[in-house]
């Protein structure tokens, strides 16, 4: 789309007609710029090869001239196409259990009996790609934690690695503390204008490896202004087979250590959160969203392109024409009195 940056400008187009029509006219010169020997001669070759037709060109390449030096006061400029500016959003980790507990199949997802970590893929995935704008890097962890992901935009590349992270990949034990300490240090190398930063951690069981005890991990946390929300996954019951046959209600989440999950996200001033299902998990997620939402995006911008300089190159050139030829002019009617005189 095209536009002129200051339109007003063309507001300039008549003023050389009006200073034709109200200014006085110059008054002419004492003395004549160029002596001729004889006036009739001169009016001669002012008759000759259309000199009025000259007078006529030169005046409508200065009308011309005139107009595209208004038009470049004018900035002619090209609008493109809007851009989406980018949201600058929050650093947002996730840290995921990969301990061997998380091979449970407690959970339904589209109809059939899958693995803990198996649910928490698919409902992660919709998560991040709801997270526009955020930084998001990803935490595994088992026996030891691990940065799969450091803070990213690329939400895809997160989501592929999300999916082929395997249970075990980390050992078959649960090291939390190590996890929250990792998404410390991955805060603490963040600039200081970072923005908020979130950890969302989920696991199914209580911290039995690593050298940091998670309610000392959630203190730094604290004191880098590390938010962390805890999810602790797992239904509360589920029928097995009995040695004598029959069916009996186990617990598979009697591992899971809800008092401390809960301390770590009271210190950080985050929450938590209990998934015994798929549907709770999905609930969950969607609750986040409200509690961290995502930044609206800006309005767009559209980039601007300049080009006075065109008309205004175009203008010098005209000018410059007009100029070569009134010297060319007077250079030939110089040549022509003279010739004139000799012969006289």
């Amino acid at each position: 789309m095209w536009s002129l940056a200051w339109p007003w400008a063309l507001l300039a187009l008549p003023l050389p007609f009006f200073a034709r029509k109200w200014l006085p006219e110059a008054r002419g010169l004492s003395e004549a710029g160029l002596r001729v020997p004889d006036l009739n001669n001169f009016e001669t070759l002012k008759d000759r090869s259309g000199a009025e037709q000259l007078l006529n060109w030169r005046f409508w390449v200065a009308v011309l001239a005139w107009c595209l030096l208004v038009v470049a006061a004018a900035r002619p400029e090209r609008v493109g196409d809007e851009l989406e500016v980018p949201v600058a959003g929050r650093n947002l980790m996730l840290a995921v259990d990969l301990s061997g507990s998380m091979d449970q199949k407690d959970y339904e997802l589209a109809g059939r009996r899958v693995d803990r970590l198996t649910a928490t893929k698919a409902v992660a995935s919709d998560f991040i790609t709801r997270r526009e704008g955020d930084r998001i890097g990803l935490i595994l962890f088992g026996e030891r934690a691990y940065l799969q992901v450091p803070l990213t935009l690329d939400r895809d590349t997160v989501k592929v690695l999300l999916l082929e992270a395997e249970i075990g990949l980390a050992g078959e034990k649960t090291a939390i503390g190590d996890a929250i300490t990792l998404a410390v240090r991955r805060v603490h190398e963040q600039e200081a204008d970072a923005g908020e930063q979130v950890l969302v951690l989920l696991t199914d069981g209580a911290n039995t490896a690593g050298e940091i005890q998670p309610l000392k991990a959630a203190e730094l946390a604290q004191q880098v202004g590390l938010r962390v929300y805890t999810i602790g996954i797992g239904a509360d019951s589920m029928s097995v087979s009995s040695l004598l046959g029959g069916r009996r209600s186990v617990n598979p989440s009697a591992d899971l250590d809800e008092e401390t999950l809960t301390k770590i996200a009271q210190l950080t001033g985050g929450r938590y959160f209990r998934a015994t299902d798929t549907a709770s998990l999905q609930d969950i997620y969607a609750l986040l969203d409200e509690l961290e939402p995502v930044e609206e995006p800006e309005s767009g911008f559209r980039p601007v392109k300049s080009y006075f300089f065109w008309p205004l190159g175009v203008a010098f050139a005209l000018v410059g024409i007009l100029v070569l030829a009134s010297l060319l002019q007077r250079a030939v009617l110089r040549y022509r009195a003279e010739a004139e005189a000799h012969a006289g």
